[in-house]
């Protein structure tokens, strides 16, 4: 374990362990004076930890614990060659992001997750997203193109047909680096990926995930769902076409605009350095949560309870 020491946080790097054995590589972000809440950091597909740095330090200066994460087969978790390795988007949502919001689980002190793309569409995969006070999610969307400007749909179905298909076969992963896109990929979550884009309601559509809906309807949680309106890959309707699976939960829906003119927020900008006015609205919904439960005197959780171990691979 490493630390770092300056006048707002203190950052250590972590590992998590999930239900399974397999390590994961993470970071906490402490803040300097009283813990007023906890954040787990659920990321998107192929970004690594970093990205979010700047979110976790704003987060923890303002008195909130923030753990990032990478899952298994990216950055800090990854081992080796992708080649021969199995993960599945399943075991990303079930056993890594479910271990990660274990890791930051407490009695007495709230947990939220803050979800970029993958991490908020994984909010229904949890096994114990039961002790989740809330999630705000950023960029959630179905997948699908047909949510696409036509100019990006062009290009994504490019992608899934003609350049990926022939780079998988090639090197048994999905090298995503080679195209500047970001990590590379586990060969199981490039196949479960490339399949549920081709639904219009993402997962919700395919024929051997039936069970899936009744999964998400027994999430039960305040959630935002922000997605701006310049997002290429999950614009408003995308994110419509998702959440509206969260039948047992409070969403609440935002369409973000880029607050300085002509500058885009897309698909990534909700964590750039200069994202501190969404996060900062963000840190509001929390602060009301947070009073909301204080006024109605919920302030216990359940206890720690742990995730039975089991290969991951079944998500009811």
């Amino acid at each position: 374990m490493s630390a770092h020491d300056d006048l707002h946080t203190r950052t250590c790097a972590v590992t998590i362990t999930a239900a399974d054995g397999f390590p994961l590589g993470g970071m906490r972000y402490e803040p300097s004076g009283p813990v007023r809440g906890r954040f787990v950091l659920g990321g998107a597909t192929g970004v690594g930890q970093r990205y979010y740095r700047r979110f976790a330090l704003h987060a923890a200066a303002k008195g909130f614990a923030t753990l990032t994460f990478d899952y298994r087969g990216i950055g800090a978790s990854r081992r080796g060659s992708l080649k021969g390795f199995e993960a599945t988007y399943l075991d990303w949502g079930r056993l890594d992001l479910g271990a990660a919001v274990e890791s930051m689980r407490t009695a007495h002190t709230a947990l939220f997750l803050i979800g970029h793309s993958f991490g908020g569409q994984a909010v229904g995969l949890l096994p114990n997203h039961d002790a989740l006070a809330g999630a705000y999610c950023f960029g959630v969307g179905a997948g699908w193109s047909g949510w696409m400007p036509k100019s990006e749909a062009w290009k994504v179905w490019l992608q899934w047909n003609v350049v990926l298909p022939s780079l998988v076969a090639l090197k048994g992963y999905m090298p995503w680096s080679l195209l500047g896109m970001g990590e590379d990929l586990p060969f199981g979550v490039y196949r479960q990926w490339r399949r549920w884009c081709g639904y219009p309601h993402y997962f919700f559509d395919d024929p051997a995930m039936t069970h899936i809906s009744d999964v998400y309807a027994k999430v039960g949680l305040p959630l935002v769902a922000a997605n701006a309106v310049d997002d290429p890959w999950a614009s408003p309707k995308s994110r419509d076409a998702f959440v509206r699976a969260f039948t047992g939960a409070d969403v609440n829906r935002l369409d973000l605009h880029p607050w300085e003119p002509g500058k885009a927020i897309g698909h990534m900008g909700y964590f750039r350095a200069d994202a501190t006015p969404l996060w900062d609205k963000l840190l509001q919904w929390v602060e009301q949560q947070l009073a909301d439960r204080a006024e109605t005197g919920t302030q216990r959780f359940p206890a720690l309870a742990g995730i039975a171990s089991n290969d991951g691979r079944s998500i009811v």
